[in-house]
């Protein structure tokens, strides 16, 4: 490789060590050798807790967002990556889907945990959570038991949340207009009458019943100043009226 090419791929390579940058944190001393089931082969990568950990420092308010279902003798796990928590369920930034079956030599790993955990690894790394170069052949082939209790995952086989429909204002009733009120003369037109020929009567009946009665309450009746006044009131605008 020519000295040229080599300046051109460091580059390249640091341009790259930028992505989901935080500054303080080289996520670079957190990976670890994992073995690859399928061929034996060692490779380097970030153990998931790792890359959650990376993932929250970059976007605190982010979430992921995690499906499973039951297959064929296997469970089938499907991760997508939010920047923030409030995100459509399709504004994902990356999305992943892993499939895991029962290990006849390792029973206390749950297939569903080792799903949900496989899946949510690549997402995070396909976002750019991940050893970019070295850890090319992440392919989470091999379970992870040390990382699937340290993950508590939350959300149930459908976990999108639901998207709430707007809110629609609550229709708020015309205000009555204020009802115009009483003049003095209207309420004292309405106070019932004391004496008990006339209980039921008011004291504006009692201006065409029997008007000596109204003047005997306006003058004399000593039970109720209230009446009494509401009787003065009358009398005196019946004179008005006459005069």
């Amino acid at each position: 490789m020519s000295s040229e090419n080599k300046q051109d791929k460091q580059a390249a390579m640091s341009a790259i060590a930028k992505i989901n940058a935080v500054e303080g944190f080289d996520p670079t001393p957190l990976a670890v050798e994992y073995s690859d089931l399928n061929g034996g082969e060692s490779r380097l990568r970030l153990p998931v807790m790792a890359q959650l950990a990376w993932f929250r420092l970059k976007y605190p308010e982010g979430r992921i967002a995690i499906t499973v279902a039951s297959g064929k003798e296997c469970f089938v796990a499907t991760a997508r990556i939010y920047h923030h928590f409030s995100d459509q369920p399709e504004q994902f930034l990356s999305e992943a889907t892993a499939s895991r079956g029962p290990l006849p030599d390792k029973p206390s790993v749950s297939p569903r945990e080792w799903a949900q955990t496989a899946a949510v690894g690549i997402a995070l790394r396909n976002a750019g959570f991940g050893l970019q170069f070295g850890a090319a052949g992440d392919s989470f082939d091999s379970p992870a038991v040390d990382e699937l209790g340290g993950i508590i995952w939350s959300n149930d086989p459908s976990t999108e949340p639901p998207i709430s429909e707007p809110e629609q204002p609550t229709p708020v009733a015309p205000i009555a207009p204020p009802a115009p009120q009483e003049t003095p003369l209207e309420l004292a037109m309405r106070q019932l009458c004391p004496i008990a020929k006339y209980k039921d009567k008011t004291l504006g009946e009692l201006v065409q019943l029997d008007p000596k009665a109204l003047v005997w309450v306006a003058n004399k009746f000593t039970g109720d100043a209230v009446l009494s006044d509401a009787a003065k009131l009358i009398c005196e605008q019946a004179l008005q009226e006459t005069a």
